[in-house]
């Protein structure tokens, strides 16, 4: 199975819509996919339980059998930082839980899982962990996304430092348009392929229509798709 763990410049940066295409595209290259959503918070009453509108993305763009549980493991009503809410709630998120939802999610028949972050690299899961300390440990590979819109060098840039920090395996990075008016967007775009230290693997050019993702040879390399 390829494993890989989604995170991004920021929030908003389209985490969920670059996991979606890609699921979609190891759908089509007659793979087995399946995306995990570990925690969300921003959720609403639906089918008798609280759902994210990211999880079911996920869901609906992969095509491997798993419930709504194995999927979204943790998640909260309000839209605000993920270990905030739990407390509310009286929970707490701990990297012991997360192991144990990644071992049941990784037990389904996939060969390819896609583990979507939240919010941006270093995202608290409790007062003393973050997410980055789970995917450190669990040794996953990273694809980052760059939201492509005013500012994103920085973002970039400093995500990147803290990933080659921690020792983490980058994969690659994925450009997502964000800001239909951005200015300069091929200028910034060829900085960002000059100063980040891995390969750009795909680009998701901002449409009002349906998504699409311009593929670089090396993502289907690193997704074991050709």
């Amino acid at each position: 199975m390829k494993q890989f763990f989604i995170t991004a410049t920021d929030t908003d940066a389209g985490k969920t819509h670059v996991t979606s295409l890609l699921l979609k595209l190891a759908v089509q290259r007659k793979r087995k996919a399946l995306g995990f959503k570990p925690i969300a918070a921003g959720a609403e009453q639906a089918f008798g339980r609280l759902v994210n509108t990211d999880a079911l993305t996920l869901i609906e763009s992969g095509n491997t059998q798993a419930v709504y549980e194995q999927v979204n493991p943790f998640i909260y009503e309000p839209p605000i930082a993920p270990h905030i809410a739990a407390a509310q709630q009286g929970e707490q998120i701990t990297l012991a839980k997360l192991n144990k939802a990644y071992e049941e999610v990784s037990a389904l028949d996939a060969d390819i899982l896609l583990t979507e972050g939240a919010g941006g690299w270093l995202l608290p899961i409790n007062d003393q962990e973050l997410l980055s300390d789970w995917v450190v440990a669990a040794k996953l590979p990273v694809i980052l996304v760059v939201g492509m819109k005013l500012g994103c060098l920085n973002h970039a840039l400093l995500t990147m430092a803290s990933l080659q920090q921690q020792g983490v395996e980058v994969a690659g990075w994925i450009a997502n348009q964000v800001d239909p008016d951005m200015a300069e967007y091929d200028a910034n775009l060829a900085t960002l392929k000059a100063r980040l230290p891995v390969p750009m693997l795909a680009e998701s050019p901002y449409t009002e229509g349906t998504p699409k993702l311009r593929i670089h040879g090396a993502l289907l390399d690193v997704l074991a798709l050709r």
